[in-house]
């Protein structure tokens, strides 16, 4: 068994993409960020496996930072002397993140071989949820349409309050606009109109066979009147017509009412994530 930190995105692809795409759900967002052609900042990102003799990973490791270190065990099944040896590794390199996104077990794992109980905390739990076939919805009035740059005046801030919502890091007003203007070019930023813009939803990313919905948001005043279920409709709707198997979005686990409005259009539960958080100080 043996540690492999890569320096290049393409060695890593190569060495974990059959792998994580077992279980593409899961592992949407590692699939997405090893498909990018080469790591900008690389300072910044950290690639890593453990891999058998036969030359199998058997655990993935990858991070960029400010955000928590992403780690997949294969197939899902428990391997305590991969992680052992990964921890050992991270140890010896002097390598710390700021905390784990995995699944439940593999997370409290990592988390205890990494630092002392009393130093780690749960910062939320989110569960992968999955869309092949739309079910049939009563559409909110009003329609949906791409951002436009007239929006660019309260898009950055909803972008924030979309942030704190789900407890993820909170980028500036500043980095939020230069988001959207990649999205204005690209139109993946979708606006649900009722007289004035009330809810929205992103195409965030690919997998190979899917597509990621991320970004769900509607300000409190507008929310119980089914705008974001005809957001999020329409816009898996588009992805599904436009050649992809499923649609998947991660939901917070602490709030019913979102995952009750994915369920509703035929979204389903995969797996349950964990994100843990290290105080190491």
């Amino acid at each position: 068994m043996e540690f492999r930190r890569y320096a290049d995105i393409s060695p890593y692809r190569n060495a974990v993409l059959d792998v994580l795409l077992e279980n593409e759900v899961q592992n949407n967002l590692p699939l997405s960020l090893a498909a990018v052609s080469r790591i900008r900042g690389g300072a910044d990102w950290f690639l890593a496996a453990v891999l058998s003799d036969g030359g199998r990973a058997m655990l993935t490791a990858l991070c960029v930072k400010p955000f928590v270190m992403m780690l997949y065990e294969t197939g899902n099944i428990r391997n305590d002397e991969a992680l052992a040896l990964f921890a050992r590794e991270l140890q010896r390199i002097g390598y710390t993140p700021r905390g784990v996104m995995a699944e439940p077990g593999l997370a409290r794992r990592f988390a205890d071989a990494m630092c002392d109980p009393g130093k780690h905390s749960l910062h939320f739990s989110m569960f992968a949820m999955r869309l092949d076939n739309l079910s049939a919805y009563e559409k909110a009035p009003g329609f949906c349409r791409t951002l436009d740059s007239r929006d660019m005046f309260f898009a950055p801030y909803w972008e924030r309050a979309f942030s704190e919502d789900c407890r993820s890091h909170v980028f500036s007003i500043k980095e939020n606009v230069e988001r959207l203007k990649t999205r204005l070019e690209t139109g993946t930023h979708h606006i649900w109109e009722d007289g004035a813009p009330v809810s929205q939803a992103v195409h965030g990313r690919d997998t190979p066979n899917g597509a990621v919905v991320s970004g769900v948001y509607t300000p409190p005043h507008y929310r119980g009147r089914g705008y974001a279920t005809s957001v999020v409709s329409e816009l898996s709707e588009s992805l599904l017509n436009h050649g992809k198997k499923f649609c998947c979005l991660f939901a917070d686990a602490d709030n019913p009412v979102s995952r009750g409005i994915y369920k509703k259009l035929g979204y389903y539960d995969v797996c349950q994530l964990d994100e843990i958080r290290f105080d190491m100080a």
